[in-house]
């Protein structure tokens, strides 16, 4: 990827303890797993709506990881900035919210 393709980036890093991050990894796991078998499904010409379940539940799951690390950046980035007086991670967070909320 070069700069102009990842712009939208940001360049910042974030240390995380082994138990979110194997909590994390996990579930995306899970998701890719989910994925694999939609693709399957529609290899083998399966019936719409059954496809169409199991996408909703790759949605689902996919909105539980995007829940679990806005709570955990919220808690552990955005609280550590705002002690330490940088307002701006307050306007980072709305607008990643927004973009969230689309």
């Amino acid at each position: 990827m070069n700069k102009e393709e990842c712009c939208c980036l940001s360049h910042k890093t974030k240390e995380r303890s082994e138990e979110e991050y194997k909590r994390l990894i996990n579930r995306l796991s899970r998701i890719e797993g989910q994925i694999r078998g939609i693709k399957g499904m529609v290899e083998k010409n399966a019936y719409c709506t059954d496809i169409l379940i199991q996408a909703s539940a790759v949605n689902a799951a996919l909105n539980a990881f995007s829940r679990e690390l806005l709570a955990n950046h919220i808690r552990t980035c955005v609280a550590k900035d705002i002690r330490e007086g940088k307002d701006d991670t307050i306007d980072e967070l709305v607008a990643t919210l927004q973009k969230l909320m689309r």
